[in-house]
């Protein structure tokens, strides 16, 4: 198989990343066309880190949604939407534009409590989500290959410029080039898309020389006319695949796996429900296809489809997937509408086209009776058999907000009654089954960063959401000893967030014993 071109694949999967903010399809694609030709403008000093930085910039955006749900009405993509069209320098933007924009679909008193709680926490709530956000994109980016050049711009792209509001307190020019250049070119985009070249210009003028670089607002003022034409695309993902600077970054088909578990693992980031849900699928889904003897072609297929099946996640707010009781009809609507998300991303995503049919079916059932399309036998090929199965087993076993895990046997009691009554496949019921219920041979391996074994069992508490005071409860220590543990935990693995500290437990498999 010949190499793929990168940009290919992060320009398409950059529409997780919109639909997780809350803003129109293809935005960050819109922003990297900008950003490219305010590169030129500026003499950037490597255009490659500009153009991956502005595509990578909102990849982590599902980092701290768990913990923005919690505290802001369950909507954090509402919250996330309004904030990224909030100048936070100015009080009557935070107040007209930012506090009633919060939790739209709830009752009034959610919406006030919603409002109060951002005004009195408003500095921890956008640190939070900085830190986690940027931490989160520059783990990614590592992951799928990108270098250090964009992982250190990453890390800085929610600094300011006057260094009042970034989680690191950098400002001016020790900001990466990179970072600072797609600050502008996101924020840029983003006006422009919601009011046009007017829009743009007067909201970066306004930024300038606080959140922004005012040299850099100043060349996409001078040069409007050039800059900002290039935002009238009818379709962004190919402008801005085509607008990627040489040398062209290729990739080759194994390191597909990667990419493709590196976007899987960020969306089931948003709750610690679904940490490592996508990777379980996919490990579950490849083997009960060497078990049914599938041509390598198609394990690879389904593996491929296991990790990206849940993309679509990003769309719905936190406030539904941890929901306790049941899902008003409007929830269920929402749920229902997620594997449709996550085949539209891989429709558009050329390299992953093929696996789109596969991910988007992973709650067909063969009676009908599944989502999004209620196909049926007739339509469901063995690899969406097996992906529906595979899905299924694994999140029966894993927590919900609704339930606890299922037993091994008491998930395979509900498998094999779906088999009975003709919603799953009885052989592929089978399969899985066999498959899963052989235990893996324990073999101690030396744990990642030196981690030592109470180290990697606070790294869980902490990936499942549990604050210091809970860690020593659990583990029956202080909460000084706690908060040791914990600040060890991150000084060894390099990160200072929870959601940080989660993807590293998914990337490294660190999530359950054994």
């Amino acid at each position: 198989m010949e190499p793929l071109r990168l940009a290919e694949l992060l320009a398409g999967l950059s529409l997780v990343a919109d639909i997780g903010m809350g803003l129109s399809p293809g935005e960050a694609g819109r922003a990297a066309i900008l950003a490219m030709e305010l590169a030129d403008l500026a003499a950037a000093d490597d255009p490659s880190d500009v153009y991956y930085t502005t595509l990578m910039q909102h990849v982590g955006c599902t980092g701290y949604a768990h913990e923005a749900a919690a505290m802001l009405g369950g909507d954090e993509i509402a919250v996330k939407r309004a904030a990224v069209r909030t100048d936070f320098g100015s009080p009557r933007d935070i107040l007209l534009g930012y506090l009633p924009h919060l939790a739209p679909a709830a009752g009034m008193l959610t919406r006030v409590r919603a409002a109060g709680t951002a005004a009195i926490r408003a500095g921890e709530i956008v640190e939070g989500y900085s830190r986690a956000n940027c931490e989160v994109a520059a783990q990614t980016a590592e992951r799928v290959g990108l270098g250090h050049g964009v992982q250190a711009a990453l890390l800085d792209v929610y600094e300011q410029w006057n260094r009042k509001g970034g989680p690191r307190g950098t400002g001016g020019e020790a900001i990466a080039q990179p970072a600072r250049i797609a600050q502008v070119a996101v924020t840029a985009s983003l006006f422009h898309t919601l009011g046009g070249r007017e829009a743009a210009l007067e909201a970066v003028r306004r930024r300038a020389g606080a959140a922004l670089d005012p040299g850099l607002v100043e060349l996409v003022c001078l040069q409007s006319g050039r800059v900002l034409a290039v935002l009238e695309t009818g379709d962004p993902l190919s402008a801005a695949v085509k607008a990627e600077p040489g040398p062209l970054m290729r990739i080759y088909e194994f390191g597909l796996d990667r990419v493709c578990r590196a976007f899987g693992d960020a969306v089931d980031l948003k709750t610690p429900l679904h940490h490592g849900h996508a990777a379980g699928v996919a490990e579950l889904a490849a083997a009960t296809g060497r078990k049914l003897g599938l041509a390598d072609q198609e394990i690879a297929l389904i593996r491929r489809a296991g990790y990206v099946h849940d993309l679509g996640r990003a769309a719905v707010p936190n406030g539904v997937w941890e929901h306790r009781g049941p899902l008003s009809w409007a929830q269920q609507e929402q749920v229902r509408l997620h594997p449709h998300y996550s085949e539209r991303v891989l429709a558009r995503c050329g390299p992953l086209s093929e696996l789109a049919p596969t991910a988007g079916a992973h709650h067909e059932r063969l009676d009908g009776s599944g989502y999004h399309r209620q196909l049926r036998a007739g339509g469901l090929g063995t690899a969406a058999r097996v992906l529906a199965t595979a899905d299924a087993f694994q999140a029966m076993t894993q927590v919900r907000a609704h339930r606890p895990a299922h037993s091994l046997e008491e998930a395979a009691g509900i498998l094999a009654q779906e088999a009975l009554v003709g919603r799953l496949d009885a052989d592929v019921v089978a399969a899985v089954l066999e498959v899963a219920g052989r235990p893996a041979k324990a073999v101690r391996q030396p744990r990642p960063a030196g981690l030592t074994e109470r180290q990697v069992e606070v790294l869980r508490l902490v990936a499942q959401g549990l604050s210091n005071p809970k860690i020593a409860e659990r583990l029956v220590i202080s909460r000084r000893t706690a908060e040791h543990h914990v600040q060890e935990v991150y000084a060894r693995i390099g990160v200072s967030s929870r959601a940080g500290a989660a993807l590293f437990a998914m990337q490294h498999d660190l999530l359950k014993d054994g």
